[in-house]
């Protein structure tokens, strides 16, 4: 690979992750409470993450070659919702073990 595609492979790369960051921290709390237990915590770690991490950056590749497509037929937003805000949301906005996205942080005054 020459200088210059990797330089290119890069920024598409830091493109995408401020483009994904923007999404993902403005999900709001769905107020869902869950308890996951031990099990679910480990198997969320050890598999769906990094599932969904790939599936996140594979997703935001098909958007990125799809775009033209999508501006052509209007559903730009959707098909980043589909291919890129849902994968990371599940990644990154979601508790270990929890089968929700969105953050379940609560402040409890006494």
């Amino acid at each position: 690979m020459s200088r210059n595609n990797r330089l290119s492979a890069k920024v598409i790369v830091v493109a995408l992750t401020l483009l994904m960051s923007h999404w993902t921290f403005a999900a709001p709390s769905n107020g869902v409470k869950e308890d996951p237990s031990a099990f679910a915590m480990t198997a969320d770690l050890l598999f769906v993450r990094p599932a969904m991490f790939t599936m996140t950056v594979l997703g935001s590749a098909v958007w990125l070659v799809g775009l033209p497509f999508s501006a052509a037929g209007g559903n730009i937003k959707e098909s980043a919702d589909t291919l890129v805000v849902g994968p990371a949301m599940s990644t990154f906005v979601r508790c270990l073990g929890c089968t929700k996205a969105g953050y379940q942080n609560t402040i409890e005054e006494d």
